[in-house]
C-alpha cells in the first residue's frame, strides 16, 4: 500500500481494485467515458526528425469513431469492453480499511486510485488499447457514461508497445460467423454491422425457405451440407451492394426516414430473379463452383449486378419471375458458365476468378448481352 502524497496537483479519484502481475501493479476501475482523454493521451506512431520511431497507435478512423458514437447516442446500451491504459507510477493507490470478507482469495485489494491531472496539460496515462472507443466516448452525448478500465503501471514505451502488439495480434472473428449471428440478435448495432444485418437475414431465408432456389445450396459456417455450393459471403456482398447502390434493385426498399426496410419485398425480388436464373441456366445451377462459374462467387456477384439492371425494367404489377426469365433466357445461349470460351472476354469459362477485375469484366459483358438482345426483341 502506498500512502498518498500531499500535493496541490489536482487528481481524479476512482474506486479501484489492485493486483500485481510480473511485479507491476494493475488496477481495474470505472470512469466516465468523457474523462478518459483528460487522464490519458494517444501515443500515435510517427518518426521524429532523426528518423526514430515514436509512439505506437495508428491514426484515428473517423468512420469507425462516428459509428461508435452513433451507437452510444442511440439510447441505453451495454459497452463492457475495457479500455487498457498504461499509467504513471505517480498515480497513488490507497487500500480500503476494514477486514477482508471470509473466503477472500487475496488476489486483489480494493481501494482508491488517485490519478494526477497535471496543470501543464500533460497526461499521467497512455491508451494502449481502445483509442477509437475513447475518442467516441469523448464525443458522445452522455458524458457520464461509465466504462471499464484496466491500467498497468509503466512509463516504458517498450512495454506499452509490447502490450499493444499482444492485445492486437489476436485474429479477428470470421466475418462469416458475425454475418450468420447478426439475424439472431435483436439489438441496435453500430452502423457498419447494421448494414450487414438485412443481407444476412435475406441469405438465411434463401437458405431455409422451401420456395427459394438456393435452399440447401448456401455454404455457411454452422452447416456441413454436402450439396452446399454457394458461399454465403458472396451472396451477402451481392445483396448489400444492391441495397446500397444508387440503381440497385433492392435499394428502393431499404429504410428511409421513419419507413422501415421492406425485407419481404427484397426477398420476393431475390426469389423471382434467382428462380429465373435457375430456369434459364439449368445445366449450370446447383453445381460446385469448380464445375459452374454461375455458382462461383464471381458469377453470383456479376449476375446480381445484372439483376439490378433487369429488375429495374419490370413494370408495376408484373410477374417478376417471368420478366426475369424472359431477359435471362435471351442471353443464355451466349453464356459460358460450364464450358466453352467467353470469346469477347478472351477467357475460357473456368478462367473467371473471384477478383474485382474479373467481376467487373463479366458483369459489363452480361450487361452488353442484355442490352443487345433486349433491344433486338423490341425491334
Amino acid at each position: 500500500m502506498t500512502r498518498p502524497r500531499k500535493t496541490t496537483e489536482p487528481v481524479l479519484a476512482v474506486r479501484a481494485v489492485r493486483t500485481v502481475q510480473a511485479d507491476k501493479a494493475i488496477y481495474a476501475f470505472f470512469i466516465a467515458g468523457a474523462d478518459l482523454l483528460k487522464i490519458a493521451e494517444i501515443s500515435r506512431v510517427h518518426r521524429d526528425a532523426e528518423g526514430s520511431l515514436q509512439g505506437f497507435q495508428r491514426k484515428g478512423i473517423k468512420s469507425h469513431v462516428q459509428a461508435i458514437t452513433d451507437f452510444l447516442d442511440q439510447g441505453p446500451v451495454l459497452f463492457p469492453n475495457a479500455i487498457i491504459l498504461a499509467i504513471s507510477p505517480r498515480a497513488r493507490f490507497t487500500a480500503a480499511r476494514g477486514e477482508r470478507p471470509e473466503g477472500d482469495l487475496r488476489v486483489s485489494e480494493a481501494g482508491t486510485l488517485r490519478i494526477p491531472l497535471p496543470l501543464d496539460g500533460s497526461r499521467a496515462a497512455w491508451i494502449v488499447d481502445g483509442q477509437q472507443r475513447s475518442i467516441a466516448l469523448s464525443q458522445a452525448k452522455d458524458k457520464t457514461f461509465p466504462v471499464p478500465v484496466v491500467a498497468f503501471v509503466s512509463e516504458e514505451l517498450a512495454v506499452h508497445r509490447e502490450q499493444f502488439i499482444l492485445v492486437n495480434k489476436a485474429k479477428p472473428l470470421d466475418p462469416r460467423l458475425i454475418n450468420e449471428l447478426l439475424p439472431e440478435v435483436d439489438a441496435f448495432f453500430p452502423r457498419d454491422l447494421s448494414a450487414r444485418k438485412i443481407p444476412s437475414l435475406l441469405v438465411h431465408r434463401l437458405q431455409t425457405s422451401p420456395e427459394s432456389p438456393f435452399k440447401g445450396l448456401i455454404r455457411r459456417l454452422s452447416e456441413d451440407e454436402a450439396g452446399a455450393v454457394v458461399i454465403d459471403s458472396a451472396l451477402i456482398k451481392a445483396i448489400r451492394l444492391s441495397i446500397g447502390g444508387a440503381l440497385g434493385a433492392l435499394g428502393p426498399l431499404k429504410a428511409h426516414g421513419d419507413t422501415p426496410a421492406d425485407v419481404d419485398g427484397m426477398y420476393r425480388i431475390l426469389v423471382a430473379y434467382w428462380s429465373a436464373a435457375k430456369a434459364a441456366f439449368p445445366e449450370a445451377w446447383g453445381l460446385p463452383a469448380t464445375d459452374s462459374r454461375l455458382m462461383h462467387s464471381a458469377g453470383i456477384e456479376a449476375m446480381s449486378i445484372l439483376m439490378d439492371r433487369i429488375m429495374a425494367r419490370a413494370a408495376p404489377g408484373a410477374d417478376l419471375q417471368a420478366h426475369a426469365y424472359d431477359a435471362l433466357s435471351r442471353i443464355a445461349p451466349h453464356c459460358r458458365w460450364t464450358s466453352g470460351r467467353w470469346t469477347e472476354l478472351q477467357r475460357d469459362w473456368n478462367e473467371i476468378q473471384n477478383l474485382p477485375r474479373d467481376i467487373k469484366l463479366l458483369s459489363s459483358h452480361l450487361a452488353r448481352l442484355d442490352r443487345q438482345y433486349a433491344f433486338a426483341k423490341v425491334a
